[in-house]
């Protein structure tokens, strides 16, 4: 399943496109599922064409799944549904830049770190992803001054069987 959002048009893809991914097989999605990142992102500065994924089997992630290389997704999740009192500060250059003039026009998304076997967990609280709702544009901004970490470990929940990591598809 593909994250929908507002729609925006975005050029030079068909309407709707059914790729292969790798680690998470065939998908559809259109023109207007595509979040483009101006700047990258740190590690990926080539990557600018972002595809939002949430899989049924884990519906607490949402996967970044690059357009320019297939081969290259990053484990996502909301920080406000795991960490009630995250509460950063966003530099303004960073809601200029992402021309965000309303807080219901964007989305925020921190990256999950899985460590081998799903053994421990933790989110970058340091530098949120904000993604523009409407201009379909997004940005990873570190949070300089701040207190979060880059690693911080995430809650889990116990249960039966119940796993929380994101299994890659």
């Amino acid at each position: 399943m593909v994250l929908t959002m507002n729609e925006v048009p975005v050029q030079s893809m068909p309407e709707n496109t059914t790729i292969e991914f790798p680690r998470f097989g065939s998908f559809t999605f259109s023109q207007t599922d595509i979040f483009e990142f101006d700047w990258g992102l740190p590690g990926f500065p080539a990557l600018h064409r972002w595809v939002a994924l949430t899989l049924d089997t884990q519906p607490n992630f949402v996967w970044l799944q690059s357009l320019d290389d297939l081969n290259v997704a990053i484990p996502t999740a909301d920080p406000y549904a795991l960490f009630e009192d995250y509460a950063p500060r966003i530099p303004a250059y960073a809601v200029a830049s992402l021309a965000i003039a309303d807080p219901a026009d964007f989305a925020t998304l921190c990256v999950v770190i899985v460590s081998a076997n799903a053994e421990e967990m933790s989110m970058n609280l340091f530098a949120p992803i904000l993604l523009n709702l409407k201009s379909r544009r997004g940005r990873q901004v570190p949070l300089d001054g701040s207190s979060y970490s880059v690693r911080t470990p995430m809650p889990r929940k116990s249960g039966a069987g119940e796993s929380v990591a994101p299994q890659g598809g």
